[in-house]
């Protein structure tokens, strides 16, 4: 929980403090400060989506409470 926070954070806010910093270097035309907003963290959040949900889903399994397989 605290890597997949501190990977938010990340792509949250702290990319967006060197912004103007960053705006030096360009990506595909576009400032990489603005790159990053438009794509770039859209792109590292979907990731952390479904790497979280793996996770979860392989402690659900560990400790028995899985829903894969349950006939209802």
């Amino acid at each position: 929980m605290i890597i997949t926070l501190a990977i938010w954070f990340f792509f949250g806010y702290v990319i967006f403090m060197f912004g103007e910093s960053i705006n030096s270097a360009s990506f595909l035309g576009y400032p990489l400060a603005y790159y990053m907003c438009a794509q770039g963290s859209i792109v590292a959040f979907v990731v952390l989506l479904f790497w979280s949900a793996n996770k979860q889903e392989k402690i659900d399994e560990e400790f028995g409470f899985t829903e894969k397989g349950e006939d209802n």
